[in-house]
């Protein structure tokens, strides 16, 4: 019998050590522990409201340091507070913001040096070329404080009834390790966006406790008792608006007489003058009916009903 002897990884394709590498970095970590996954319907909504808070804020910081701004909505995603914080550079901005009776935190996320640029300019001056990424001094805090105040006005307006807490500024973080915004394994809904003014570009971000979000998108209703399904399908058929209709028998014409139709020719049908007319529902046959009125309106007198 032969022996079967194995090709070099570099000969006949990849060995299993590549494969087992490539597979490795195509595969995202997922911990089943945590779900943090949003519902396809949910994921749709939330990107509708963040895109319209993008065009909100971005025509809210041109007004304010008088540059061309835009703000553009990359993504939104559920993830652990941990997640978040380890996706964040070491040194930035996190504006952390307290919902009315609650003790979690919002954030509203974005580079120092930027914020700094936006101050630059609010006070007339142009924004250097680079800016160090440092807190903010009294004078500057303030500024940031009243953009993020109307930053929070647009999110309220885009959100909508998704958002019925009202959101406030509470303090300023520079340490995205030390700001403790919430516990480790908090779930965030985190939306990604492009802030561009003039010609700087930087990513920023805003994160909500998924509790204030969850509720109004249904994720925390109780599924309907599967025992009255029949009796719910048919209370909702019922409602459910037909068209329903009085018709003839029908007759068989040849295609020359409807050729040769002129205005006073006479159509003879096939229906009796004494025949009820059928009562047809969604174009299906439930019955039959006689022509009448009633308060001056053309009506039909059932005569007989049917199951199909």
């Amino acid at each position: 019998m032969g022996t079967v002897t194995s090709l070099p990884s570099g000969l006949g394709g990849p060995g299993p050590e590549r494969i087992a590498a490539a597979a490795q970095a195509a595969a995202p970590v997922y911990d089943f522990r945590r779900p943090t996954t949003l519902a396809r319907e949910h994921a749709r909504i939330l990107e509708l409201a963040f895109e319209t808070f993008a065009r909100q804020w971005g025509t809210q910081l041109t007004a304010k340091i008088r540059v061309m701004c835009q703000v553009g909505f990359v993504s939104v995603q559920m993830q652990a507070y941990d997640d978040y914080v380890a996706g964040l550079p070491a040194l930035t901005t996190m504006v952390l913001c307290e919902p009315e009776g609650t003790e979690a935190r919002a954030v509203i996320q974005f580079p120092a040096s930027e914020a700094l640029s936006w101050v630059c300019r609010m006070l007339g001056s142009p924004a250097p070329g680079t800016l160090p990424e440092r807190a903010f001094t009294r004078i500057e805090a303030t500024l940031i404080r009243s953009l993020m105040n109307e930053a929070l006005e647009d999110l309220h307006y885009s959100l909508g009834t998704l958002l019925p807490r009202r959101l406030q500024v509470s303090s300023i973080a520079h340490q995205s390790q030390f700001a403790q915004a919430a516990d480790k394994s908090q779930l965030l809904i985190t939306a990604w966006f492009t802030v561009r003014v003039g010609e700087r570009s930087a990513s920023a971000s805003v994160a909500l406790p998924a509790e204030l979000l969850l509720e109004q998108l249904g994720e925390n209703r109780e599924p309907e008792p599967g025992g009255n399904s029949e009796a719910l399908l048919a209370a909702s058929l019922g409602t459910v608006p037909v068209d329903v209709q009085l018709a003839t028998a029908p007759s068989a014409v040849r295609p020359q007489a409807i050729l040769d139709l002129a205005v006073g020719d006479i159509l003879p049908l096939g229906h009796r003058v004494h025949q009820p007319f059928d009562l047809l529902a969604g174009n299906h046959r439930v019955g039959t009916a006689a022509a009448g009125s009633r308060s001056g309106r053309a009506a039909a007198v059932i005569v007989t009903t049917q199951e199909s």
